[in-house]
């Protein structure tokens, strides 16, 4: 009996050993893409994150697509809801509640026998986030062992943001125009309420945020208005640069909006929260609020620049996508 179950378990042991092996060898030139988005702490933002994933997996049926978050603040307090019955017990968040951050993401790919990894930001613009997941991949693409065959990757590459980013090949005024273009249907809904439109960016307190405003004179040079405004909560244009345009404008409603991926806690606090937010800033000006609490991963035309931005990467460094 002891013999045999000495051979039963040197059996498993060896069979595993072989079916890991070949696991990796089933993934040996496929292709994984990782959508590096910021994160949520809110359980609703799931929707725009996951819509995202489906539109990219449909749109690559034969990759492999996850996400990670980029940010450790918002990464650490899913990890704490690990054993929270209220989360724990919801199928729907159970990747959220696991989730990763853009290291560990690409080192369980590489680890599974992905050598050709894409990793495609869901940020806005070229600011600190992105410019530390661009840190990250130029890192891990320093790495040069003795010999090629045990290079740890075949390509690690990483796509542009939506608003694109000042570099040759792609003219990032061009990046802007097609974002203004897929935001159509945010200026039709303010033309419905009757109200100039504000859009709410997070913006960031280290890198310019210029290309916010860029975008607000594209906006309204495509749509012939000048009812059109975007703020930011950090760097410019700020709430008071926006408050004080819409006063000056004479304007009495306003639609406000995200222009964010993830509809989570700025818009429904700092946007439209009942105390110390936007909303309320327009109201003690006398100024009439609507606010639309949907993020950009909702919004089809917009999700589709992420495609459009994983094809030109791919394309640019001859990774073929099936």
């Amino acid at each position: 009996m002891r013999v045999f179950l000495s051979f039963l378990i040197v059996f498993v042991l060896t069979f595993g050993v072989h079916l890991q092996s070949f696991g990796k060898a089933q993934h040996k030139g496929k292709v994984a893409i990782v959508l590096a988005d910021f994160g949520t702490t809110y359980s609703t933002g799931f929707v725009d994150i996951e819509n995202i994933k489906e539109a990219v997996q449909k749109a690559f049926p034969h990759e492999k697509v996850v996400f990670t978050f980029t940010s450790n603040i918002i990464r650490n307090i899913w990890h704490k809801r690990q054993h929270n019955k209220k989360f724990e017990n919801n199928s729907k968040l159970k990747d959220f509640l696991y989730v990763k951050g853009p290291l560990a993401t690409i080192a369980d790919l590489q680890d599974e026998g992905y050598k050709t990894i894409i990793v495609q930001p869901t940020h806005i613009y070229d600011g600190e986030e992105f410019t530390d997941l661009l840190s990250y991949v130029n890192g891990l693409n320093s790495i040069k062992t003795m010999k090629k065959k045990y290079m740890p990757f075949k390509k690690l590459v990483i796509g542009r943001p939506a608003l694109g980013r000042n570099v040759w090949k792609y003219d990032y005024h061009k990046d802007i125009e097609i974002a203004a273009k897929a935001l159509k249907n945010d200026i039709e809904l303010a033309k419905k309420n009757k109200a100039a439109l504000v859009y709410m960016g997070h913006g960031n307190e280290h890198y310019s945020t210029g290309v916010y405003a860029e975008l607000q004179k594209e906006l309204r040079k495509m749509y012939h208005t000048d009812k059109i405004f975007v703020g930011t909560v950090e760097g410019f244009p700020s709430l008071e640069d926006v408050l004080s345009e819409v006063k000056r404008a004479g304007i009495k409603k306003v639609l406000l909006k995200p222009l964010m991926v993830v509809a989570g806690d700025h818009a429904n606090n700092d946007m439209c929260g009942d105390e110390d937010s936007w909303k309320s800033a327009f109201k003690k000006e006398g100024i009439n609020v609507v606010c639309s609490i949907h993020g950009l991963g909702e919004n089809p035309e917009w999700v589709n620049i992420y495609i459009q931005h994983i094809k030109d990467v791919a394309r640019d460094n001859g990774i073929k996508l099936r």
